[in-house]
This record gives C-alpha cells, structure tokens and sequence, in this order.
C-alpha cells in the first residue's frame, strides 16, 4: 500500500535542513553555565545524598564531632561558646580535664572502694559521665580529646588515599617502564609487616602532631588499594571513550581528570573510610599499649590506658566505667564513617545514580556493593 505523504515529511525531507533551521539558536553565558556547573556538581549530588538515610545519619553524626572539635578549639582561644550556652541550665561546663573533682563533702560514697576521687557516672551532675582515679572529668575528657582525633583521621585518610591514587593511577595508565618500577615500590611497601613498622617509626621519631601520628599508622596502607586502583585503571583505559580521547590529542592529566579518575571515586571514597577507621582502631591501640605516651589527655585511647594502669579498670568492677566511657565515642564515629561510605556508593556509582535519577529502569540487585582493598 502506497503512503501519502504528509506536509511535515515534505519538510523534512527536503534536503534535511529544515530541522536544523527550525531549532532555535540559544546562547549560554556564564551565568548560566555556573548554575548548571553548580547543580551537576553540588545541588544534585546533594540531594541525591541526603535522600539515603545511612548517607543522612552519617553526615549528621561526623558533623556533630566536627562541632565538639571546633568547639573545644575556640574554648582554647579564648572564645567559651559551649560555656556560654548551656550555663543557665547545665551544671557541667567544658574545661580542661586536671584532677580536680573528689567525693567529699558527705557524699563519698559513691566512689569505688579504695579510689577516693573516682566519681561513679550519674552522681554528680558537674561531673555526669564520672570521674577517673585522679578526678578528672571524662565528659571533659572525651571532648578535650576529639579536635586531636579528628586532625589524625583526616591525615591518615588524605596521605594512604592521596598516594594509592596517584601511584596507581600513573602505573595502570601509563604502563610499561613506569608500571614496573611502580608496582615494585607497591609490593615492597606490602611485603612489610604494616604495625611493627609503625611501632619502631614511633620509638624513633616520638611524634607529637597528631598529623604526623595519623600519616605514620598508614605508611604502608596506600600499597594494598594502589594494586587495586592499578588493575581497574588498566580495564578502563582501554574503553572507547579513553581511545577516543587519546585519538583526538587530549592530553593524559586531562583524560585521567576527565575519564579515568570519576570511574574510581567509588572505590576510592569507600577505601577513604576504611583508612580513616583504621587510623582510629590503631592509634587507640598504640596509645592503650603504651607505645604513645602523653602527659595530658591527648586520645581516647589514652584515657583507656590511665584507666587499666591507674584505675584497674580490668580487674575492679566499680572502675569499669572507666574504661567503657571512652569507648563508647570510638564506636559511634567508626558507625558514622560505616553508614557514610555505604551511602557514597549511591552518590558515586553511575549506574546506581542514574537509577536513583530515574533515568533507566534496571533489574534490581544487579549493583555490586563495593569492598575496600586489602590493607
């Protein structure tokens, strides 16, 4: 059967131009190419953050630590926010963790047999979470101690991420010469047995930064993931896109920018976390065992260490407290940084964003979750 055709058919078909000047020509200038800069890269990755909740939870209990650090930081300039709010109704004020506080004034029996200043949690409401052998307050403790925490985490996690990225990413990309002597490097620094190393850096250097801490306990964690980003680096340089790019001149900081780097955010975010609580586990570690020594409150873990060796916290029931009160913010920002990298995933992994956007319909559980590289 023979089709009519129609006006429109006639149109286009006249040489195929018609459509071309049909459309409408429209200049983008800078402003509108900031907003649309600003929403691909902040509103959007936002939203489609704070609509997970592990993502939600994460951000608000790291923020919540960023705050007691920033705080703690302006009482020791000078500037008592903290103070300043809760003093109208709080008996409790942030200072300095000293021995100050006992169990006198008739009220003594509350501290454990035998530890005369160590106020049990819940008794006296300038002292909530109790007080340790020498009567120091823990809540003041706790808080005194997150500034230098946070400070260690992000060194540890910026210096092993920074140098699994680069050198895997140079190594896979460029191959050859460069990958060998690379990997060689990366298998050294695995070869050696990561805490008997951090252990004699430490007896040797005796660090005090809490920056030069956080980089030391993850000098050879950055070996175990730049394998990783090195094998996924060489099955992407290998895709079309990569090729066409190298066919048009783009130079090679440009393609890693461009094309290789955003394929590895996943894995490199998850791995982020993961040195970030390792750095909490082994600097609480070190500081518990003795290896790190300070003559003020400077760790969590070091609070843990005066409660075994001054407090028995091990052995005296009434001491335990003790030991468990500093326990309880490392798991919570461990938990915070877990929930964190399980909704970067979402935020990261094309596929899963582009179903999230709404823009394919894929089967589900066809998203592998993303494993940290061996450390």
């Amino acid at each position: 059967m023979k089709v009519k055709p129609t006006e429109r058919d006639e149109v286009m078909t006249d040489g195929g131009n018609a459509m071309f000047e049909d459309a409408e020509a429209t200049d983008v200038g800078p402003a509108q190419q900031f907003k649309e800069v600003l929403y691909e890269g902040v509103v959007a990755p936002a939203k489609i953050a704070w609509s997970d909740w592990r993502t939600k939870t994460g951000i608000v209990i790291l923020g919540s630590f960023v705050v007691i650090a920033l705080l703690v930081m302006s009482h020791r300039n000078g500037i008592d926010i903290l103070n300043t709010l809760i003093g109208p109704v709080s008996p409790w004020e942030l200072a300095e963790p000293t021995s100050s506080y006992g169990c006198s004034g008739g009220k003594g029996g509350e501290c454990a047999v035998g530890y005369p200043n160590s106020r049990q949690p819940f008794t006296y409401w300038d002292t909530p979470l109790g007080t340790d052998g020498s009567g120091r307050d823990l809540l003041s403790a706790v808080i005194w101690s997150t500034p230098r925490m946070l400070k260690m985490i992000v060194a540890g996690g910026v210096f092993s991420i920074a140098m699994a990225t680069i050198v895997g990413t140079v190594a896979g990309y460029k191959g050859g010469t460069t990958n060998t002597v690379l990997m060689t490097l990366t298998d050294i620094g695995m070869s050696i047995p990561g805490l008997p190393l951090v252990i004699v850096l430490i007896a040797v250097i005796d660090p005090q930064s809490p920056y030069v801490i956080g980089t030391l306990i993850v000098i050879n964690v950055w070996a175990g993931l730049a394998r990783t980003i090195q094998s996924q680096v060489l099955s992407v340089r290998e895709q079309s896109y990569v090729e066409a790019s190298r066919t048009m001149g783009v130079s090679t900081p440009r393609i890693i920018q461009k094309d290789i780097l955003p394929n590895l955010m996943p894995y490199i975010m998850v791995n982020f976390v993961y040195a970030a609580r390792r750095v909490i586990y082994d600097s609480v570690a070190l500081f518990f065992l003795g290896f790190l020594t300070f003559e003020t409150i400077a760790n969590w873990g070091l609070m843990m260490q005066w409660a075994r060796a001054n407090g028995n916290a091990l052995t005296v029931p009434e001491a335990r407290y003790q030991i468990l009160v500093p326990m309880v913010p490392i798991v919570v920002l461990s938990f915070g940084l877990i929930l964190l990298s399980q909704g970067t995933d979402r935020l990261f992994n094309p596929r899963v964003r582009t179903r999230h956007e709404g823009e394919t319909v894929e089967e589900e559980g066809e998203d592998e979750e993303i494993q940290p590289a061996m450390m």
